[in-house]
């Protein structure tokens, strides 16, 4: 009698778990979360967000948890739809623009205004890309989405998508986060196929040194401008000043220090993992899926080509004075890219210092990058 109700209450426990509802799909997501979960700790490939992303991912195809089920006629919905609110009501992106603010010297950039000229060249791929998703059958809300890749800015990708093609959300943050992480690995060939050895052993002047004045004042002004222009980009714009003007002003380091550790961490927590789990198996395995993955490579690369060529360009103008790879740095991955023209240019000239230079551009690309998103959400914005 005891033996019989132990195998009746085994059965039903399998009737119940999630073995006997797995899907394909289900199981090929779940295989495709564990290899990012492995880049993530393994090969360290952008892990604050892979890994929160992938677990996400993780979670959302185990079947009949319910963890993404949104809320209807009196059920409570799961955790992680609830969590997700941050992104489909725009919360999450703009303080992590708060803290990256908070986190970024845009002294750099002040001390050569030229720079932005490069981090505008940089989204040359965010409109390359834009146009081939549109041959490609996407609608234009989709292509703007894509596009935005090769920007190299997970929030503003994530932003952009949450309003204009929410549907390809789990796609498009793989795929930013994913080439953003890849950066070491993608630009220097591009740089080294566009520069000669001559251009890449250039040695620039030393920056000036910007005063306190100037840095209050910049976050000041450009909210104010841009804001006026693309007032859709203000979120994006004004918490990324608001956390630079917590750093200058010097005031409020409690705040600073908060915008910069505590806050950011929580909300990329929030974000990665609610954004990971809209990556379900039917969301997901998809033709439109590997042709953002494609496309958003090729924004990406042809963001870095776009900053390299102007970088020709004025290296050119100035007869020598500007070394072409701090173009490269002119995509939004701060400041890993400015890293990777640092370590392309000491590799050709181990006495070259190009990292502060590079970080104009670097910073310029942010800016660059949530004005793009600001211009298409714009243009194809409900």
């Amino acid at each position: 009698m005891f033996l019989e109700m132990m195998i009746n209450a085994f059965r039903d426990i399998l009737k119940t778990s999630g073995f006997l509802h797995m899907t394909w799909g289900q199981f090929i997501m779940i295989i495709v979360s564990l290899f990012l979960i492995y880049l993530a700790i393994v090969k360290q490939f952008e892990p604050l967000l892979l890994l929160p992303i992938s677990f996400g991912m993780l979670l959302a195809n185990l079947p009949i948890t319910g963890i993404m089920d949104p809320q209807r006629d009196g059920h409570m919905g799961g955790l992680l739809w609830y969590l997700y609110q941050g992104v489909e009501k725009e919360i999450y992106p703009p303080l992590i623009f708060l803290g990256v603010g908070a986190m970024t010297d845009f002294g750099p950039l002040i001390a050569n205004p030229s720079s932005i000229l490069l981090g505008a060249a940089a989204q040359f791929g965010v409109f390359m890309a834009f146009l081939v998703a549109l041959l490609l059958g996407f609608t234009p809300q989709e292509a703007a989405s894509i596009g935005i890749i090769g920007g190299a800015d997970g929030p503003t990708a994530i932003y952009l998508s949450s309003k204009l093609a929410p549907h390809r959300l789990g796609a498009i943050a793989v795929a930013a986060y994913s080439y953003m992480a890849l950066v070491p690995l993608i630009q220097p060939p591009i740089m080294k196929l566009l520069t000669t050895k001559e251009e890449r052993m250039v040695k620039m002047e030393q920056l000036r040194k910007v005063s306190k004045a100037e840095k209050i004042i910049f976050p000041i002004v450009v909210t104010i401008l841009v804001s006026l222009l693309l007032p859709s980009v203000a979120p994006l714009i004004g918490m990324l000043m608001l956390g630079n003007l917590f750093r200058e002003s010097g005031v409020v380091n409690r705040l600073s220090d908060t915008a910069q550790n505590a806050m950011i961490n929580i909300i990329t927590i929030f974000l990665g993992t609610t954004v990971g789990a809209t990556a379900s198996a039917e969301n997901f395995l998809k033709f439109e899926t590997i042709a953002i993955t494609i496309l958003g490579l090729v924004a990406f690369a042809f963001s870095t080509v776009g900053g390299i060529v102007l970088g020709k360009i004025m290296y050119k103008v100035t007869k020598g004075k500007v070394n072409p790879l701090i173009g490269s740095a002119g995509v939004s991955a701060v400041p890993m890219a400015a890293r990777v023209s640092q370590v392309v240019g000491q590799k050709e000239n181990p006495s070259n210092f190009l990292l502060m230079h590079a970080m104009g551009p670097n910073v310029a690309g942010v800016i660059g990058t949530a004005v793009a998103a600001g211009v298409l959400l714009t243009l194809f914005g409900k």
